[in-house]
């Protein structure tokens, strides 16, 4: 890293850090405060994917704004999509170092770090099952039968307002002990808006951005999770996601099934006949090339991961499945299938009358959503050039297809050595009381693929969330103790990066 060097990976700065004792003095004394600031953002309902709120989103982004701006930040609240407004807003903030930096044109005096988050939400439907309506955020205790402790519950809760929150917190709290927000440490912050609706924006940021960005040494994202209460963790590695909608086009109106059928290509009969060649009885993907640039588990890594004690039975109980529901390639574990193999899944099917009672019709059409999930080296272009080129090869006599590539995004690994990683680790260790375990995720966040292929630079997950959070549900929820928690690691985290110059 440029201009740095690095503490030891026993030696933590934060245990000695006099600044750091008077930050979490104050997280501590000011935290009604922190959690009535998160509510006020939580009110915000911030849907990127609905064009009717919009506004709304635009006002979530004006508040991160004005609060970086309390903190000392350079902040711009920056247009996106073609034309220029069409898309959500970035906010893209500098501390003084960075601004320092950029105007010298040179390094910063020990690691710049890219903060990245996201202020936009999911929908929220079906909203008659939340216990309470998803945009006027309740704190309250657990019920009974619930585990954990007071949480706030809201859309956004804790994806991703509430885990961008505690690092804003971690801010406010080194300004309250310095007078400067990042201790003199280089941040560059980004905040998007179109997360949950796919990033749309946000390449083309990137690319007219990289200049600016290239300034930085790796980015920090809070937006993963924890092994559990009392587990802390930090993610090393995300999938890369490719997504598509494939439709097969029939006959050109919809059959009576008593004249036609048996006579004419069934559309849907035909499309889940080929979707279901696409395993083998072993669960691996069958479509040609599609492993040739996977690259295989070190031992190092699959020794490191059994001693994490997953246990799958106990992870299917929660979402109501047994025990021999733990299927796909036989040959690895449930965490290694999780966190390091490729896959490919329906997401959904439709076609034909699906309303009430019968109507017998051979349908004109029938489409699908087909995803896959990628690893290391793969990308998601050539998966879905494989994909269709595989479908183009089975298509049934008399139809043709229309496949549209919806949006993908690369897979993402920060190599374990990195000074910043251990940086992170330690100060987690700090904030936490307990080493966190190092894992990688199942998951996708586009932007750190795009960072690496786009500005160079390894993305660092430091989340706070849990696997019973209701993420993309009714009830979503962030607790208490997962927000205190983020808050510290991010203060000692300043610490940590201080200390490498």
């Amino acid at each position: 890293m440029a201009g740095t060097t690095t503490v030891g990976k026993g030696a933590s700065a934060s245990a000695t850090s006099p600044e750091l004792v008077k930050a979490m003095a104050f997280l501590h004394a000011d935290e009604a405060h922190a959690v009535a600031r998160l509510v006020d953002w939580l009110k915000i309902p911030s849907i990127s994917t609905d064009p009717a709120y919009k506004g709304e989103v635009a006002k979530a982004a004006d508040w991160a704004a004005a609060q970086l701006r309390e903190l000392g930040f350079q902040v711009e609240v920056k247009e996106t999509g073609k034309p220029a407004g069409s898309g959500h807003p970035i906010v893209l903030a500098k501390s003084a170092a960075a601004v320092v930096a950029e105007k010298s044109k040179t390094k910063a005096n020990g690691p710049h770090i890219l903060f990245y988050g996201h202020y936009d939400v999911q929908p929220v439907d079906p909203v008659n099952l939340w216990d309470s309506p998803p945009f006027e955020p309740v704190v309250r205790e657990a019920k009974p039968g619930e585990a954990g402790g007071t949480r706030v519950v809201a859309r956004g809760a804790v994806d991703d307002k509430g885990q961008v929150a505690s690092f804003l917190d971690a801010l406010r709290a080194w300004k309250h002990a310095t007078g400067d927000a990042t201790g003199g440490v280089a941040y560059t912050i980004l905040l998007e808006g179109e997360e949950e609706s796919g990033s749309t924006s946000l390449e083309a940021f990137l690319v007219a951005h990289q200049t600016d960005l290239k300034a930085c040494d790796v980015c920090l994202i809070s937006d993963t999770g924890m092994l559990g209460r009392g587990r802390p963790a930090i993610t090393y590695g995300v999938r890369g996601l490719a997504y598509t909608e494939i439709i097969l086009h029939g006959p050109n109106q919809d059959l009576h099934s008593g004249l036609w059928g048996g006579r004419v290509p069934n559309p849907i009969n035909e499309l889940v006949q080929i979707l279901g060649q696409m395993w083998t009885w072993e669960r691996a993907v069958r479509i040609p090339g599609f492993y040739d640039d996977v690259t295989e588990l070190s031992y190092e890594e699959r020794a490191a991961w059994r001693e994490l004690n997953f246990d799958p039975a106990e992870a299917l109980a929660k979402i109501g499945l047994p025990p021999e529901s733990d299927i796909g390639e036989s040959w690895y574990t449930a965490s290694e299938r999780e966190w390091a193999r490729p896959t490919a899944e329906i997401n959904g099917i439709m076609a034909g009358y699906t309303g009430v009672g019968a109507k017998t019709v051979i349908p004109s059409h029938a489409m699908a959503k087909v995803s896959f999930r990628l690893v290391p080296n793969q990308t998601p272009d050539k998966t879905v050039s494989m994909f269709f080129d595989w479908l183009q090869s089975k298509t049934p006599p008399g139809c043709r297809w229309e496949l549209k590539d919806l949006h993908g995004g690369h897979p993402a690994t920060c190599s374990t050595d990195s000074p910043t990683l251990a940086a992170a680790t330690r100060a987690l260790e700090h904030a936490a009381g307990r080493k966190p375990d190092l894992i990688k995720s199942g998951g996708s966040i586009p932007v750190a693929g795009m960072l690496r292929a786009l500005v160079g630079i390894d993305t660092i997950f430091m989340g706070f969330g849990l696997d019973d959070d209701r993420v993309h549900s009714p009830n979503e929820k962030f607790e208490l103790d997962c927000f205190r928690l983020g808050a510290r690691a991010h203060a000692a985290f300043i610490a940590e990066l201080k200390a490498m110059t």
